[in-house]
């Protein structure tokens, strides 16, 4: 029994048995006592003593099912119309006699044994052959005569203390269909046990899962909301555990929670107000499904039930409540990670002007407002219906502006610096907070700019364009990599478009100022960004002179060497704009740009058409005044491009490759709408600018 026992109701347990050990995390629910005294009335009419056991029975094995208990008034009104044969009456006699039989030789052993056995696994293991016994008979629920009996014994072994034995008997007193307050104190007793999880085993062995969710999908929400808040709370404690994930879904407890928070819904709406603890409840319930969603199967079931328009619906109601809108946007920030779950929310067109009203009511809640941004970044990220849905909500971009203000400031104020002088340096960590939800606005705003009928307003309003640039005034990419990139790539997405009183086309001489410093910087990705919006701005000359003035040309042709493609590809954009201007030309060749030009082309291009494209209509403009090809490309260069072109145009060389179909039709479609037709035309003029006895060696006199 080990060094330190405690006795109580005759049973003995060590100490680890009688006291339970608690979580870390206590959830705000007690356990504050017993089960409620059964009426004297239920506890003693009709019910004989308990007789003494029994040596001997009836046949079991001929059983059949049980009867219910004796006919009341509504069983006899029938008399009157319908006479019951003798027959009948016997054969109800005999089945009354077979449950006394039953009752004394399975049952009434079983009972005596639990009141007098003082070793607790033996009396678990009584537990466990009762709740059996009982079943086979026919005898659980709340119909059968000697139930009270039953209750009275097994309450009174609850205060023994065993998390174990109280498992077990939670779970036949939950079969015998308790109610209201002793129903509570059931639900209370399994979730103080529930808060341990080293009774997570216990609780799966016994099944008592099944139980709650019988409880939860069966009895009457309004009457039970307490006993229903425990039940909740012993779920989400259980579902944290991974091993229980399967056995929930598998079992219904997504399609039971989304059906309860929809019962919350329209009693909200039908009444004007909310049940009392319905925020308590929602907070487990979401909690739960939050961590059941990381199943595949789980999300599944949550879209074949429609069950994120009840989500947007409860969080609506309860806008009031952060607690349970943070948990609803922590599950749909999970959700919308998953593309078929992104689109269902995307369809949900009441969504966007929820999460402004979220946004505009906790502005300074960066727990709840970054999730909220997530979403809304997920949602806009490869959607344009969606972007062109929330630019629609009343005061939609205006929020985020009023947001992204509101975290700027927050970042300046905590912008700590450690060193003295000038050699002051950044503290190296992760994001902070305020930083958290720029990155995430930052992408939303990047992504609304992609829509053709938003990205022009946008790039024609002072406020959007000042505060991004505030943003790369006084951050380095060392600061806060991923804030820089995503500024810099929203003032991409804005560059795009020339139009009229575009602040950006306004400000671009101070734009490419700024981007100078990321370009020089050690970070591709950020180095990428910033390259493509010198792709945009070089198409104006001011810009071009910029780039020349500055030698950022010798960094761009530095880049083609990269073996990146996306930058070589941005960087051969700026280039090509630049050879618009055939004053611009010679510098492409002193800075050794063709030689890049044409190994860039010889390396990437049968991989990528596009880029390939791109190249040769930089050679092509590079060439407008060629009088002879060795003169204007050099002499190696030429000879190389007199042997790539005519392979790279043959088609069964160039789309030859081992690519699957449709790959093989990507590069068929970019191979003979762009590359195909520049490359023939720089070929016909490089073959007719040059002879090939220039490429022969001088013979020695």
């Amino acid at each position: 029994m080990g060094n330190s026992v405690v006795k109580r109701n005759g049973i003995y347990l060590t100490e680890s048995n009688a006291t339970g050990h608690l979580k870390s995390h206590p959830l705000q629910l007690t356990y504050d006592g017993g089960f409620g005294e059964i009426k004297e009335q239920e506890m003693f009419i009709g019910v004989t003593p308990l007789p003494s056991p029994l040596r001997s029975g009836g046949d079991q094995g001929k059983r059949r099912g049980r009867a219910s208990s004796c006919p009341d008034s509504s069983d006899l009104s029938g008399l009157e119309t319908k006479a019951v044969s003798k027959a009948d009456l016997q054969e109800k006699d005999t089945e009354i006699e077979r449950d006394e039989v039953f009752w004394n030789t399975r049952i009434v052993p079983i009972l005596h044994e639990l009141e007098n056995e003082e070793n607790i696994e033996t009396v678990c293991a009584a537990c466990t052959e009762l709740h059996h016994a009982l079943e086979e008979g026919n005898m659980l629920g709340n119909k059968f005569k000697r139930r009270s009996i039953l209750l009275k014994t097994l309450y009174k072994l609850v205060d023994v203390g065993s998390d174990l034995l109280s498992l077990k008997l939670a779970k036949i007193i939950l079969a015998l269909k308790v109610s209201r307050k002793n129903l509570l104190n059931v639900c209370k007793l399994i979730f103080k046990i529930s808060r341990s999880e080293k009774n997570d085993s216990l609780i799966q062995n016994d099944n008592i899962l099944e139980s709650l969710l019988e409880v939860l999908g069966k009895e009457d929400l309004q009457t039970n909301t307490e006993a229903f808040l425990y039940c909740m709370g012993t779920l989400k404690f259980i579902s944290g555990n991974p091993g229980f994930l399967n056995e929930m879904i598998s079992k219904g407890t997504v399609e039971i929670l989304i059906n309860l928070i929809k019962q919350i819904n329209e009693n909200t709406k039908k009444c004007g107000t909310c049940l009392p603890n319905s925020g308590h409840l929602l907070v487990q319930m979401t909690a739960t499904l939050r961590n059941l969603i990381d199943s595949p199967l789980a999300r599944s079931k949550l879209l074949s039930i429609s069950a994120l328009p009840q989500l947007c619906t409860a969080m609506a109601q309860h806008t009031g409540d952060k607690d349970v809108c943070t948990n609803i946007a922590r599950i749909f920030s999970k959700l919308t990670s998953y593309h078929d779950c992104c689109v269902a929310l995307a369809n949900y067109s009441r969504c966007y002007a929820l999460f402004l009203t979220l946004i505009n009511k906790y502005q300074k809640k960066q727990d709840l407002v970054v999730r909220i941004v997530f979403i809304l970044g997920n949602l806009t990220a490869k959607n344009n219906q969606a972007r062109e849905q929330f630019s629609k909500e009343k005061g939609g971009i205006p929020t985020l502006l009023s947001l992204f203000h509101t975290f700027y400031q927050l970042d300046l104020q905590s912008k700590k610096w450690v060193g003295d002088g000038e050699e002051q340096l950044k503290v190296q960590r992760p994001p902070t907070q305020a930083e958290d939800v720029l990155i995430k606005l930052t992408r939303v705003l990047a992504n609304l700019a992609i829509h053709p009928g938003i990205g022009p307003a946008m790039a024609a309003n002072p406020h959007v364009v000042g505060l991004l640039l505030a943003m790369l005034e006084y951050k380095s990419v060392d600061d806060c990599e991923e804030l820089v990139i995503n500024t810099t790539a929203t003032i991409n997405n804005l560059s795009y478009y020339r139009v009229k009183n575009s602040v950006i086309q306004d400000k671009k001489l101070y734009i490419a100022e700024l981007l100078v410093k990321l370009l020089v910087s050690k970070n591709m990705d950020g180095i990428l960004e910033a390259v493509r919006v010198f792709g945009n701005l070089s198409q104006d000359h001011d810009i071009c002179d910029f780039i020349v003035q500055k030698n950022v040309h010798k960094f761009l042709i530095a880049l083609l060497g990269a073996k990146h493609q996306e930058i070589c590809f941005s960087a051969c954009g700026v280039l090509l704009n630049l050879t618009v201007d055939q004053d611009k030309c010679i510098i492409l060749k002193e800075g050794g740009g063709i030689k890049k030009l044409v190994e860039c082309l010889r390396d990437v291009g049968p991989t990528d058409w596009q880029l390939a494209c791109l190249v040769c209509k930089t050679l092509w403009n590079f060439s407008e005044n060629i009088t002879n090809a060795s003169s204007c490309f050099g002499d190696e260069e030429t000879n190389t491009l007199l042997v790539l072109l005519p392979s790279f145009l043959d088609e069964e060389l160039a789309l030859g490759g081992s690519f699957d179909q449709d790959l093989k039709n990507y590069h068929r479609l970019h191979w003979e709408t762009e590359f195909q037709p520049v490359a023939q035309q720089l070929l016909n003029r490089i073959q007719s600018h040059h002879s090939f006895l220039e490429a022969l060696p001088i013979p020695s006199s």
